[in-house]
């Protein structure tokens, strides 16, 4: 917290110092309001790139998109469940689900209850969510 305000306090003072300058060269007629202008989009412009590249190494996580299929038989998933589950995790709906995998509707709402109970949870994101952290689906 105290870098960002690091950060953004010194991109202030550099905007500040780079009007001040670009005012006191338009007073002395030195140089062109376009150039100046195109100097601090410039400036600005690297800036951007390089919060950008700070951010996406910080963001890099290592995927592991081993699962564990041992977490998968101790919850007590059945295959049709896990398949239901990855279903769940790409963002189908039940309808979806039922039309993908050939069965109706509601023994899709039925695996998705079980779903829910052996993962002790109460939604379709804590389910998700909950599954990924016990490492039972694919992280994307």
């Amino acid at each position: 917290m105290k870098k960002t305000i690091f950060i953004f306090a010194t991109l202030i003072i550099a905007l500040l110092a780079l009007f001040q300058l670009s005012k006191f060269s338009i007073m002395q007629g030195s140089s062109s309001l376009e150039f100046i202008i195109a100097a601090i989009a410039i400036i600005f412009f690297f800036i951007g790139i390089y919060i950008n590249k700070k951010r996406a190494i910080l963001q890099e996580k290592p995927k592991t998109s081993e699962i564990d299929h041992s977490q998968i038989e101790k919850i007590g998933l059945s295959k049709r469940e896990y398949e239901v589950l990855c279903k769940l995790a790409k963002g189908h709906s039940n309808k979806e689900i039922a039309s993908l995998l050939f069965v109706s509707e509601s023994t899709i709402k039925t695996h998705v209850s079980n779903i829910y109970i052996k993962l002790d949870v109460k939604r379709r994101t804590q389910a998700i969510q909950k599954a990924i952290a016990l490492q039972i689906l694919p992280v994307s």
